[in-house]
């Protein structure tokens, strides 16, 4: 997984007023959840603020990154784990941070890429892809960039679940169910097998 780097400053007033300031400045309020937990067993959230235009790399990627979050000079290993956008100007809002221990787990999404020419697309079918990012549970060091599926053998009206794909180090917690990608039935496809079964 790649990396990034990303500068932040502490943020010393929170409230409503200090936050609305911040946002008109261009400056994102973000909270960072640490590996301490505090006496109630809560991680220790740390309060920071980043430009803008300092989020844009990591925010408006299909790449998922491994973040140095550098707080005034202290840096974390870290993941975006939550991000709001205005509902209307889609302007980035918050965003909350996971400080990453290496001897746990992480969830995390991750982009899927379909792979090679299925069956089903030589017979006239339509390949579509249904889940653009399956949900992961694994060490951060193993999380792949993005999750290969590979669709040579998918044959017309055939799809790929979730259930059916095995990668090492990985737990998908995506329903077993869920239909990752299709062979769609074109019309073209349909005549020429309504044509092969006269």
């Amino acid at each position: 997984m790649k990396s990034i780097e990303i500068k932040g400053s502490l943020r010393t007033e929170t409230g409503k007023k200090a936050t609305r300031e911040l946002r008109n400045n261009d400056i994102v309020p973000c909270v960072l959840y640490g590996v301490q937990k505090d006496e109630n067993g809560n991680p220790v959230a740390t309060h920071f603020t980043v430009t803008t235009d300092g989020l844009r790399n990591l925010v408006y990627t299909p790449h998922i990154y491994v973040v140095d979050l550098n707080i005034d000079g202290k840096i974390v290993n870290a993941i975006m784990k939550d991000i709001q956008f205005h509902p209307v100007t889609d302007k980035i809002l918050h965003v909350d941070f996971y400080q990453i221990d290496e001897a746990k787990p992480i969830v995390m999404e991750v982009p899927v890429q379909l792979e090679g020419l299925a069956e089903g697309v030589k017979a006239g079918g339509k390949l579509a892809l249904q889940i653009r990012k399956l949900k992961v549970k694994a060490l951060y060091n193993v999380i792949p960039e993005r999750l290969v599926v590979n669709v040579t053998n998918l044959g017309l009206g055939k799809t790929i679940k979730v259930g059916e794909l095995n990668y090492e180090g990985l737990e998908l917690l995506n329903a077993k169910e869920a239909v990752v990608c299709a062979v769609k039935l074109t019309r073209a496809a349909r005549g020429a097998q309504a044509a092969a079964g006269k």
